[in-house]
């Protein structure tokens, strides 16, 4: 029996539970027959790595696979969306909706690679699983003779994961503001519906001194590098009372040119990460302090910037990730404890200021490999056939937890009620009043 040929979803409560699984059947279904054109596609943008901002191959490749989508014109897929790299496309019943809002739901697809290494956060196969899991709902809801309430599906190309915060830049552009929920997944070493990923902020400094001859007349200069050390020495000396959870970490990007000139100028790049956003200024203004006190020391001149966007920290919704723990285990998918996925030690992502304004989902998934995520390893492991399994299984995940959230409203209401309670525990309800 097809889906909506014989149960209406509208019928009594254990028809419609029948009929949902059924759904969720057609849309691992539509996943697995769109299966050898969703490897090419993460082969083809696995195959040329492109930075944040620059993936131009990407964009291309991917606004391309929802251009070329049977029935034609099935998505409006509207390239360049509001950033240069980004996409958005579009798909919803023939004819739209004259009365009621349809429920918007958004897969996210990241695409940008590392310097040096190529996809070795496997961002290649996070835009397969996000392409996966829009083509697999699609298609559950076109089986249906009709669909029984409105309903859009939207896949967001998000590009500068890894440096900028690209999904900062399209909410800043008002690109989340009418999505209900949003889903995507991130490869990784275990299966977690949900890891604490870290709130971050960048900061770049930079120290000016005075040149001289470092043999003749040192006493003549300023020595910058002298200030890049002692900053990076007074941050190794303030980690002993650092929190356990607080994570600090930096290069010297430049120190000098020669030896024998004192050097006038230095420059270090650091990276701060805390739990929340509540605890992350108290971190900053402990570094700063280290900073200013090296070019006292020293006397040089500092200059502290702050980057262009601070990575919020991911908050968790417990009703989604345990829909879609539920949804995994019927493929499965062995997940890790709860206990286990709140205490791993995680990064930083832009999808945590996705999570201040929309409820969303961002679970972690094993690609058959135990090589680390940033590593030469993972980009192989990224790039494998055997990644593909568990991509497209993740996808189909996602791709039933968004059926659950369509048909069970008692679920969306949940869903809505975690996201309030915890932008109230973040004090940041204002976001969505």
């Amino acid at each position: 029996m097809r889906p909506g040929e014989e149960r209406p979803v509208e019928g009594g409560a254990c028809a419609a539970v029948f009929e949902v699984e059924l759904l969720k059947l057609r849309a691992a279904e539509c996943i697995d027959e769109a299966a050898e054109r969703l490897g090419a596609l993460s082969r083809e943008i696995w195959s040329e790595p492109e930075l944040a901002y620059e993936e131009h191959h990407a964009h291309g490749v991917l606004t391309r696979f929802f251009e070329s989508e049977r029935p034609a014109a099935s998505w409006l897929v509207q390239p360049h969306y509001q950033l240069v790299t980004a996409f958005r496309a579009e798909w919803g019943p023939p004819g739209g909706w004259a009365a009621a809002r349809p429920l918007h739901l958004g897969f996210l697809c990241e695409y940008d690679a590392l310097p040096g290494i190529g996809h070795a956060c496997g961002h290649n196969l996070i835009a397969e699983v996000g392409a996966a899991a829009a083509l697999g709902v699609k298609g559950a809801l076109e089986s249906l003779p009709r669909l029984p309430l409105p309903v859009k599906v939207i896949v967001l190309g998000t590009p500068a994961e890894e440096d900028g915060g690209g999904k900062i830049d399209l909410i800043e552009a008002g690109a989340f503001e009418n999505l209900d929920v949003v889903f995507m997944a991130h490869p990784s070493q275990e299966n977690a519906a949900y890891l604490p990923d870290m709130a971050e902020h960048d900061m770049i400094v930079k120290y000016y001194g005075k040149a001289s001859h470092a043999a003749a007349y040192p006493w003549e200069g300023l020595n910058a590098l002298d200030a890049a050390v002692l900053a990076y020495n007074n941050l190794s000396a303030l980690r002993q009372q650092m929190k356990p959870t607080w994570r600090v970490h930096g290069i010297i990007k430049n120190g000098g040119v020669i030896p024998n000139i004192i050097p006038s100028y230095s420059e270090l790049i650091y990276y701060f990460r805390a739990p929340s956003m509540k605890e992350l200024p108290v971190l900053t203004k402990k570094a700063e302090d280290c900073f200013r006190a090296a070019a006292l020391a020293t006397g040089c001149t500092v200059e502290i910037k702050g980057g262009a966007h601070d990575y919020y920290n991911v908050l968790p919704n417990k009703s989604l990730w345990k829909a879609y723990i539920e949804n995994g285990k019927k493929l499965g998918i062995d997940f890790i404890s709860e206990d286990a996925m709140l205490n791993v030690p995680s990064g930083s992502t832009d999808f945590g200021n996705v999570t201040f304004v929309v409820p969303g989902i961002h679970p972690y998934f094993y690609i058959g490999s135990n090589a680390l995520n940033h590593t030469e390893q993972y980009t192989e492991a990224a790039g494998s056939q055997e990644a593909q399994f568990y991509t497209l299984r993740t996808a189909k995940a996602l791709a039933m937890t968004a059926l659950d959230v369509i048909f069970k409203p008692e679920l969306l209401e949940r869903i809505r009620e975690d996201f309030k309670l915890k932008l109230q525990e973040e004090e940041f309800l204002n976001t969505v009043e």
